[in-house]
């Protein structure tokens, strides 16, 4: 009987250490990738944005992407060649160091 509850007990520990392995794994494989696929380069005006991030090119991604939020809860990524889109990311920049002062 103690044999069974052993082989019982063994038995749920690696079944929960797979599953929890297998989460991280997931969780991981979703952050290290590129999150923008397609840029938009239509320029727009900046009032609609909500939300800014730059996240910097590194290993989980070739590309610098900029990432916004606009007032309808979509999100767009822009391209960082593009003059317009440097002009924004400088103005937020300021904007956000004008808060910060």
């Amino acid at each position: 009987m103690t044999s069974k509850l052993a082989i019982a007990l063994l038995a749920a520990c690696l079944i929960s250490a797979s599953v929890c392995e297998a989460a991280v794994l997931a969780r991981m494989g979703a952050e290290l990738r590129c999150q923008c696929i397609k840029t938009y380069s239509t320029p727009f005006h900046p009032k609609f944005i909500k939300e800014l991030r730059v996240i910097e090119r590194g290993p989980h991604c070739p590309n610098t992407e900029i990432i916004i939020k606009l007032a309808d809860k979509r999100e767009l990524c822009l391209d960082p060649k593009e003059k317009w889109v440097q002009r924004i990311v400088e103005a937020f920049v300021k904007r956000a160091e004008k808060q910060n002062s």
